[in-house]
């Protein structure tokens, strides 16, 4: 025999299970403080631990000296500058030649690891906060690293494919760090109401790609070298953007300017 329904569609086994969970978690919200006892998270264990954690709920206190936002999107951005500038640095201090370096085969993990798949994530969450820029941006230099890590990648194939053909590959590559400079140049023109540091950021960054363009096409060591130089100089503008970003009022005992420049036309 069916069991009676009652209200919508439920039956009194129904009725009775709902109201001993009822029981539970009143008994449970008791222990963990949020009946009359405000004093947030006693441990102790229970069914409401999972959604007590570090840095995940508003009663969470085991983080004083930083602030506890429910829900709520910390900033991407020092992750994708720096990881973008620790991976430009150490590409240009091969490029510089430095400690007499001319196999930068090291420069691999980083730009799978670092360079590309941190600046990916970095790109997506800025994406979910809504700044396209950032989206855009951070999205399109994970990309960069990436691609560029092929470049190391034997099973690729993509310097074998030229073979002996030194000159070719060194066209190619030119065309390649071309390509990139001009797409820096867009994210240049689309940062000149941001900041000072972003802008000298991109300013810098693009006059590093069409330096590094240069030595492969006229095949100069100077001018490959002195992209190197502009490109140490540009990560150490990205460090220091991401360090600024770090550095908030409410988790820093200073801060440092970056510039800014939202307001400059207003």
């Amino acid at each position: 025999m069916a069991e009676p329904k009652i209200g919508h569609g439920l039956t009194a086994h129904d009725e009775t299970h709902n109201n001993n969970i009822a029981n539970e978690n009143q008994n449970s919200n008791a222990s963990y403080g949020l009946g009359s006892n405000q004093n947030g998270f006693q441990g102790g264990g229970g069914p409401m631990t999972r959604f007590i954690t570090p840095g995940g709920h508003p009663m969470d206190t085991s983080q004083p000296a930083f602030p506890v936002f429910h829900r709520k999107f910390a900033n991407p951005a020092p992750l994708g500058l720096m990881s973008f500038a620790a991976t430009t640095f150490l590409l240009s201090l091969y490029n510089v030649r430095a400690r007499g370096i001319t196999t930068p085969n090291v420069i691999l993990g980083m730009a799978l690891g670092y360079g590309g798949l941190a600046q990916l994530v970095a790109g997506i969450e800025e994406w979910a906060c809504g700044n396209t820029f950032g989206a855009t941006a951070f999205s399109s230099y994970g990309g960069f690293w990436l691609s560029f890590a092929t470049l190391y990648i034997p099973q690729f194939e993509v310097v074998a494919a030229y073979g002996t053909e030194v000159h070719e590959l060194d066209s190619a590559l030119g065309l390649y760090l071309i390509t990139w400079g001009i797409v820096t140049f867009f994210f240049l023109i689309a940062s000149l109401k941001s900041s000072v540091a972003l802008v000298s950021l991109f300013f810098f960054l693009d006059i590093t790609f069409w330096l590094l363009a240069a030595g492969f096409l006229a095949g100069s060591v100077t001018a490959t070298k002195a992209g190197g130089g502009f490109g140490i100089l540009t990560a150490a503008i990205a460090a220091y953007t991401a360090l600024a970003g770090m550095l908030t009022k409410d988790t820093s005992h200073f801060i440092i300017p970056v510039g800014d420049m939202s307001r400059a036309s207003k």
